[in-house]
């Protein structure tokens, strides 16, 4: 896995944040995946999410292109 890659993630979603203090990013390495799980304050996950999850897809994408050099797929999920 890329380290720039859960760091990328992290910059983004403490940006959209308005506690930043409250943003945790885990991260869940399987044979055939990398899962970064968000966590954040219950005031700021629709901002996480976005209009339509217009945001939330838009920082997958980012992930997944950042993390195109390992076999692995990229996934991002936000969990409250």
């Amino acid at each position: 896995m890329p380290a720039d890659t859960e760091g990328l993630v992290r910059y983004l979603v403490t940006a959209l944040v308005d506690d930043r203090d409250s943003v945790s990013v885990s991260v869940e390495d399987t044979d055939e995946s990398i899962t970064f799980q968000i966590t954040v304050g219950a005031d700021d996950v629709g901002k996480v999410i976005g209009r339509q999850g217009r945001i939330i897809k838009a920082i997958r994408t980012l992930a997944r292109a950042a993390g195109a050099t390992s076999e692995k797929q990229v996934e991002v999920e936000v969990a409250g």
